[in-house]
């Protein structure tokens, strides 16, 4: 069964997250700064429909991106020059 997070309360283990489907570790909660650095720091994420209940995600494996590892493509430089994205 899927916790349902209030709003003081802590994340479940990553480790305990669902199989199907992948990752899925918990839904409720809000997304105060505080919880989604807390989020962020083990690995869990936000990934939900505006209209939905917020759920919270720990696939395994992730993909992380090391930013000092990050090399942008030449068309990603360009449109970057150009400007005109929000």
């Amino acid at each position: 069964m899927l916790p349902w997070l209030e709003a003081d309360d802590a994340f479940p283990d990553p480790r305990d997250a669902l199989a199907d489907p992948p990752g899925l570790l918990a839904a409720g909660g809000d997304l105060s700064p505080g919880r989604l650095l807390t989020a962020y720091r083990a690995g869990i994420f936000p990934w939900f429909s505006d209209d939905q209940p917020i759920l919270w995600w720990s696939p395994d494996p992730r993909c992380v991106i090391a930013p000092d590892d990050f090399r942008p493509s030449r068309s990603l430089r360009q449109q970057l020059r150009r400007g005109g994205w929000q």
